[in-house]
């Protein structure tokens, strides 16, 4: 699939239901890799289910869940290392859960989507933070526009810190 194509996916807010669906995700090799182990990882979604400060999502196609992303906002967390970021700043993770659809462009396209969705909110940046040695996920996110802007180690592990402005909003000395 093309990223140009004109696919829309869906994104619905995660559900105790959808626990077990984004377990499996989260073992699957290309996932697990860059995630810590998913019992750890189920149990920071559930608590977020109901959080201010993250919205977990599943991503839809044609109905069927394909990926795990969620949004985050640096400043409602004390102490979160992507504070510096200007405020009104969103960030994001993804996972494509279904390892048949890796690959083909739905990263990008997904990204690109609810990046613009963000924006329409307001939101004058978006960040991203994927691992330096995850190459796959840095194409797709410049692809979706991201550039890189710093490199930073945190409780997160290594990070390249990745940022797309909204227009007009580009940030000066990056």
């Amino acid at each position: 699939m093309p990223p140009e194509s004109a696919v829309l996916y869906d994104f619905r807010p995660v559900t105790e239901r959808d626990l077990p669906m984004i377990a499996g995700w989260l073992g699957e090799p290309h996932v697990a890799q860059w995630w810590d182990d998913p019992e750890t990882e189920i149990a920071g979604i559930r608590e977020n289910i109901d959080s201010i400060s993250v919205e977990p999502l599943i991503v839809e196609l044609d109905g069927r869940p394909i990926a795990y992303l969620q949004s985050y906002d640096p400043h409602l967390e004390d102490g979160h290392p992507y504070a510096d970021q200007p405020f009104g700043t969103l960030g994001i993770d993804l996972s494509i859960g279904v390892p048949d659809l890796v690959g083909k462009g739905h990263g990008s396209a997904i990204v690109r989507q609810f990046v613009e969705q963000l924006f329409e909110e307001g939101a004058p940046r978006v960040i991203i933070d994927p691992h330096p040695d995850n190459g796959r996920a840095i194409r797709a996110y410049e692809k979706a526009g991201f550039r890189a802007i710093d490199r930073r180690h945190s409780e997160y592990g290594d990070v390249v810190l990745m940022a797309v402005d909204a227009e007009g909003d580009a940030q000066e000395g990056e």
